[in-house]
């Protein structure tokens, strides 16, 4: 077996139209401004994609981008990132995913892979260390994930396949990697308008092995020290899973309750993590390789099945009204089958809730009932009877039908589980993350709710936290590795351990610019530094946290994006929850303008000229 010193920096580029390829070698200061995955797929679009292209076009390009970390077997490194243009909210979208297709990437020798164009029939790529083949994919079109999963992968062999919902170009279709998601934006219709239903990658031609093992062994230890030791990552996701957060929200009242209603509900305990472990004995389900063991699976109804994950219970569950996990777990499996994104399906089932209580239209569906999700669910993946028009999700169906005080949206995504009215730092999060309602652009709900290191109801401070945590999270999806691993290797670095909470809180709430120095980033900055060979100081790291978040806000303001669409569901603006007695709404325009100030765009949400310059952007 070859070994990978470091990166092979060979991105391969296909067009689908044309059957052909093309190798695109990434420079070293390429790769030391945008680090990887996430910075370095927007890049790599930004380059090649016209401004106004067609989500579902085939001037529309996909890249499927491993980071520098995948393997070499740091912990939580089995994921990688894709970016492209979302269908659902006509902006730039990535996401993040686990699973074995980009391991097998990696170690076929590809740094990333674009695809342009569409094939003039249903079609498979088959990647190698060689380069591609189209394969026909005739008997493939029409088969559930699962389905197709069990006939292309193999030993050292992983795909990334699309369900009937991308084939029939649901809007928020999803890409499947093993038993994980792309699940945000719609990538499985991006897919499915290129008449791609799959890519397999043979893996095992190469090893890859960092630049400097030593400094790299030396991080890994602090690091896998850390996560065991935390209480997030070695104990509470390790034994219960994402749905432990259910307990959290709804002690902080952000557990999203009928159409985000309300924050809290008394049943709360039935949808959560510690509820299910006990219920359905379950043990680790995980990304390779995992040090958190977040992932968990279990027996229902006699049947091992993945548990579902948070979001899915508090969309498809709490906020439809449902605290029934063998209904939930039965549409996660509908969901994971058809290739739906649980989120957006929750937030367009709660808005034809709503919208049907007043009259808006006439359906069977209700809050806390069961009856019609499962079906309402494939209607949708197929697109048969009024399916047809939830497969383009809430915002697309309440400018056809009215009710947009209904539609919990940003940009056109539906909002995560989240009530951003007790947590507004996640407020404001929502309202300026680039992909639309996204909780893992800056997840300043952790700080709030879960650590109580900030106010959760103050607006101060908050603008300069959500602009610290994006660009860090920018850097992490572009290493890339599991957002969770920063529970761990911020919050047990010595700094943090041996200070008690009313000083951090005091630090962070009150004096963020002394704070945010002492965060510790260098485990980030050392596992790139140390596979790399490149030495990049901690500023510059973080500078390019800055840049890449930057570009991809650019990217979206020359698709339209402007300050109009900074902002959160009426709902949000103007209505309390009955779980505040003070019913407060988010003050969003408090922290909107400092935000941008932070940011250097000017007071539409657009980046200034210099603040391109000074990234190196144009």
């Amino acid at each position: 077996m070859a070994e990978i010193i470091g990166t092979n920096n060979k991105v391969l580029i296909v067009d689908l139209t044309t059957q052909t390829t093309e190798l695109y070698k990434v420079a070293e200061q390429e790769r030391l401004c945008y680090l990887g995955a996430k910075g370095l797929g927007l890049k790599l679009l930004y380059d090649r994609q016209e401004p106004g292209a067609d989500p579902l076009g085939p001037d529309n390009h996909i890249a499927f981008m491993p980071g520098v970390l995948m393997g070499t077997g740091a912990p939580c490194s089995g994921r990688f990132f894709a970016v492209t243009k979302s269908p659902l909210t006509g902006i730039f979208a990535g996401s993040s995913c686990g699973g074995p297709f980009g391991m097998q990437l990696k170690t076929a020798g590809w740094d990333g892979l674009v695809i342009k164009g569409k094939a003039d029939k249903p079609t498979y790529l088959f990647l190698d260390e060689e380069g591609v083949q189209f394969r026909d994919a005739a008997d493939l079109w029409g088969m559930e994930t699962t389905a197709a999963i069990e006939k292309l992968d193999a030993k050292r062999q992983a795909s990334v396949v699309i369900g009937p919902a991308g084939e029939n170009l649901v809007r928020f279709a999803n890409i499947r990697s093993g038993h994980r998601f792309l699940g945000r934006g719609g990538m499985g219709a991006v897919m499915g308008a290129k008449n791609l239903k799959a890519i397999v990658a043979k893996g095992g031609a190469y090893k890859i092995r960092p630049v400097d093992s030593d400094s790299f062994e030396r991080h890994k230890k602090r690091a896998t020290k850390y996560i065991n030791s935390n209480d997030m990552t070695g104990d509470v996701y390790r034994k219960y899973g994402t749905a432990a957060n259910a307990r959290m929200n709804q002690e902080g009242g952000i557990l999203p309750v009928n159409n985000f209603r309300d924050g809290k509900h008394p049943d709360f305990d039935l949808i959560s993590g510690q509820t299910m472990a006990a219920k359905y004995d379950t043990s680790p389900h995980t990304c390779k390789p995992c040090t958190i063991m977040c992932g968990h699976k279990g027996t229902i109804r006699g049947e091992t099945r993945p548990i579902p994950e948070f979001e899915t219970v508090g969309l498809l569950g709490s906020n439809l009204g449902i605290f029934d996990t063998d209904a939930i777990s039965d549409w996660n499996e509908i969901c994971g089958r058809l290739g739906l994104d649980t989120i957006s399906s929750g937030g367009t089932l709660a808005w034809v809730m709503e919208a049907t209580e007043n009259g808006l239209i006439d359906t069977d569906l209700k809050f806390g009932s069961t009856d019609g999700i499962s079906q309402a669910l494939e209607d949708i993946a197929y697109r048969r009877g009024f399916g047809d028009d939830m497969a383009n999700g809430s915002r697309w169906l309440s400018s056809k039908y009215g009710g947009t005080y209904y539609a919990m949206h940003v940009k056109g995504l539906e909002m995560a589980a989240y009530d951003p009215r007790g947590s507004f730092g996640q407020g404001l999060n929502y309202a300026v993350a680039n992909r639309g309602a996204c909780h893992l652009s800056a997840y300043l709900s952790a700080q709030e709710v879960f650590f109580k290191m900030l106010s959760p109801q103050w607006t101060m401070a908050k603008a300069k936290w959500v602009r610290f945590f994006e660009s860090l999270t920018a850097c992490i999806n572009s290493l890339q590795t599991c957002q969770f691993t920063m529970y761990a290797y911020l919050f047990e670095s010595p700094v943090v351990k041996i200070n008690p909470t009313f000083v951090l809180w005091a630090n962070m709430q009150l004096a963020p610019e002394a704070a945010m120095p002492l965060v510790d980033m260098s485990l980030y900055r050392g596992f790139w530094s140390s596979i790399t060979g490149q030495d990049i100081s901690l500023w510059n790291f973080f500078k390019a946290g800055d840049r890449i978040h930057t570009l991809e806000r650019y990217m979206n303001t020359r698709e339209g994006v402007s300050r109009t669409q900074d902002t959160l569901p009426p709902r949000m603006l103007r209505e309390g929850r009955p779980c505040d007695p003070k019913g407060r709404p988010v003050p969003l325009n408090k922290m909107l303008d400092s935000y941008y100030k932070l940011r250097g765009y000017n007071r539409n949400g657009i980046p200034k000229p210099e603040t391109l310059i000074k990234l190196g952007i144009v």
